[in-house]
């Protein structure tokens, strides 16, 4: 014991403050097996775990943990935490305890600042390769689908505050329910459309399912809902983008999917992906997609960047502000993966929002979230994006984010 005392008395001689201390620190345990940290040897699932069901993934056996990550020619600029932005000790160290400690489940966490990649590092279940389950942030997704739409004259902004069922040619309007046509496209996105079904004729609609297909689905809602009103368009999370996913379908050629295909993933360059259907036998629009860390990442910087990819326009800049805006308040006070400096939880088009403070001010973020723990962050102000995968509910990502992330990117 002695002998550690007297080896951190020399560290401080020589580091010049406890930052430097603690990543000097850092390393050695790194080289002591504590952790696994490379430029070039980040984790891919082999071929036979790639074909496993994702609870039978088996557990990495270290932490990847890479502060300067590989270019992999994949359209995502790469750079070096701490000579391109953030505190790399203060980085290095949250990244540590999730190897250590990892209650969240974390599956992999990534920082990007100011357009670079800066820290990719991997846990458990995650690869580098393979991609994971999305689960509701599959709705922003389908949100920067729609926006592509509209970029491309399949619709307008104006026609968000059209009647939703006057894009929808096959419905029969004489088994709607009163108050139908209040419904717009602005509304589906923000969760609230009004459509109030019960349980039971859910079920009940659901054991036909070959009515379902198309747009029958839709006519289902549309046909056993309560009458939608002033007061029942109030915010709901439930299967309002069904709806908006009904209405690209009918509006550009082709099928959904394959606009989505050639218009947003091709063009980002994702290609390792999974996306399935829903009952309708349209593309799932709220869950049910798999993307990998760095193909998340893309989808954050096209936000980021107002619609911009690689200098093209795929979405609207005034569809992207919308979306990432605080349109409305929830009335939350527990906050999906928040805690006590995470406030004002609010949403826009599928992107959910909330205040992140730290010390006495407060940043704006609007994020991707999914079940589970996924999560695609934006903090415009300070330029960066942090993207995590997992598999635990009980997270408190946001939180994190506020407490020991933002103050290493806070000049």
């Amino acid at each position: 014991m002695k002998g550690k005392r007297v080896v951190v008395s020399l560290l401080m001689k020589t580091v010049k403050n406890k930052n430097e201390l603690l990543l000097l620190l850092f390393l050695i345990l790194t080289s002591a097996g504590f952790a696994q940290q490379s430029g070039g040897l980040a984790p891919k699932a082999t071929t036979d775990e790639a074909a496993l069901s994702f609870r039978d993934i088996p557990y990495l056996k270290k932490a990847f943990i890479d502060a300067a990550p590989a270019d992999r020619k994949d359209g995502i600029l790469v750079g070096e935490l701490g000579i391109d932005g953030g505190n790399k000790a203060m980085i290095l160290k949250v990244a540590q305890e999730i190897a250590d400690n990892n209650e969240g489940k974390f599956d992999s966490f990534l920082i990007v600042h100011k357009d670079k990649l800066l820290f990719e590092s991997y846990y458990l279940r995650g690869r580098i390769n393979l991609p994971h389950f999305q689960a509701s942030a599959t709705k922003a997704y389908t949100s920067m689908a729609l926006g592509r739409a509209i970029q491309m004259g399949y619709l307008t902004m104006a026609d968000l505050d059209k009647p939703l069922v006057s894009f929808l040619k096959d419905l029969d309007p004489t088994k709607f329910v009163e108050g139908a046509e209040k419904i717009t496209p602005h509304q589906a996105l923000t969760m609230r459309s009004g459509i109030r079904i019960r349980k039971e004729q859910r079920e009940a609609f659901e054991k036909t399912p070959a009515n379902l297909k198309g747009q029958g689905l839709v006519q289902a809602y549309l046909g056993h809902s309560a009458p939608i009103t002033v007061a029942s368009q109030s915010f709901l999370y439930q299967n309002d983008p069904m709806l908006v996913m009904q209405v690209i379908e009918a509006v550009v050629p082709g099928s959904a999917m394959d606009f989505i295909k050639n218009e947003l993933l091709d063009k980002m360059g994702i290609t390792n992906y999974v996306w399935q259907t829903d009952v309708s036998g349209l593309t799932s629009s709220g869950a049910y997609s798999r993307m990998t860390s760095r193909d998340m990442v893309k989808w954050g910087t096209l936000a980021m960047n107002k619609g911009k990819w690689n200098g093209e326009q795929l979405v609207p800049e005034a569809f992207i502000v919308k979306a990432t805006s605080r349109i409305l308040y929830t009335g939350d006070d527990d906050v999906y993966g928040g805690g006590k400096d995470v406030s004002k939880q609010g949403y826009g088009y599928y992107w959910w929002n909330a205040d992140l403070k730290y010390g006495d001010k407060s940043y704006f973020s609007a994020s991707a979230q999914g079940g589970g723990g996924q999560y695609i962050i934006l903090i415009e102000e300070l330029d960066l994006m942090v993207v995590v995968t997992a598999h635990n509910n009980d997270n408190s990502t946001l939180q994190i984010t506020a407490e020991r992330i933002l103050p290493a990117f806070i000049k």
